[in-house]
C-alpha cells in the first residue's frame, strides 16, 4: 500500500473526520495518514484500543515512536498516560494493550537503524518558559531528526523552516497554515524546502512538530 507516499507535496488530513479501519488484532482500529508497506510498513496513523484489547509480543524492526493522546497506554514497561511520548527504537519489544482504552499517535519504521535510545516523556514538564505566547521543548534531536511540543496561546504564532521537511500533529486547540484551519487531531506534513508559519486560533493550541526526517523516507528493508 502507498497512502500519500509523495514526500515532494505538502499534506492535509483532518483526522477526526476518517472512519476507523480495523487492524489485524481485534478491538484495535486505526487512521492511517501516511504508510509504504502492507502490514510491515513505514506508517504514521492514529490507533485506538478499546478496553481490554491489546496486541501479541513483537519486535519493533524499524522502532516504534508514539504519543498516547487520551487514555492510558499499557505494556511490560508500565502505563503511559495521556501526554506522554515515547520512542522504542530497532530490536526494542514490548506487548501493548489497554485496560480502560486509549488513543495514540504513531510512527513506524521511521527510525536511524542504529538508534539505540530508548525513552518516555511527560511533554507537558517537559515545557520551558513561553517567549511571545509559545512555549517549546525539544523532546528529541538527532543527525537526523528534531521533535518539539509546543503550546500556543491565542493568537501566538509558531513559525519553523528547518531543512528537511517538517510534519505536525495538532493535539488539541486549532492553528492556521496559509488558508487551513487545523483543529484537534489535524495532521500536516510539509515538504523540504516549505515553511511552516502556525498561528494559534482563539483558544490556543497544543503541537507536535517533527523537522528534518522526510528526506530519509523510505520503504522498510524487510528480510
Amino acid at each position: 500500500m502507498e497512502l500519500n507516499a509523495d514526500f515532494t507535496t505538502r499534506v492535509v488530513i483532518h483526522s477526526e473526520e476518517l472512519e476507523w479501519l480495523a487492524s489485524p488484532m481485534p478491538g484495535v482500529d486505526r487512521r492511517m495518514l501516511d504508510r509504504i508497506g502492507g502490514e510491515v510498513a513505514r506508517a504514521t496513523s492514529i490507533v485506538r484500543y478499546a478496553p481490554d484489547s491489546k496486541f501479541s509480543a513483537h519486535t519493533h524492526t524499524g522502532g516504534e515512536e508514539f504519543i498516547v493522546l487520551d487514555g492510558v497506554f499499557q505494556d511490560e514497561h508500565g502505563d503511559f498516560p495521556a501526554g506522554t511520548y515515547v520512542r522504542n527504537p530497532p530490536t526494542t519489544s514490548h506487548t501493548p494493550g489497554s485496560d480502560d482504552g486509549c488513543t495514540i499517535f504513531v510512527k513506524l519504521w521511521q527510525f536511524d537503524m542504529d538508534d539505540r535510545t530508548q525513552f518516555r516523556k511527560t511533554m507537558a514538564d517537559e515545557l520551558g518558559s513561553p517567549v511571545n505566547g509559545v512555549a517549546t521543548v525539544v523532546l528529541h534531536r538527532d543527525d537526523r531528526e528534531t521533535v518539539t511540543y509546543s503550546h500556543l496561546s491565542a493568537d501566538a504564532t509558531l513559525t519553523n523552516s528547518d531543512v528537511g521537511g517538517i510534519e505536525v500533529l495538532v493535539i488539541s486547540g486549532s492553528v492556521k497554515d496559509r488558508d487551513d484551519t487545523l483543529g484537534k487531531g489535524a495532521w500536516l506534513r510539509l515538504p523540504n524546502g516549505q515553511p511552516l508559519n502556525a498561528i494559534a486560533g482563539s483558544d490556543g493550541a497544543k503541537v507536535w512538530i517533527k523537522t528534518g526526517h522526510l528526506i530519509h523516507a523510505k520503504a522498510p528493508e524487510v528480510k
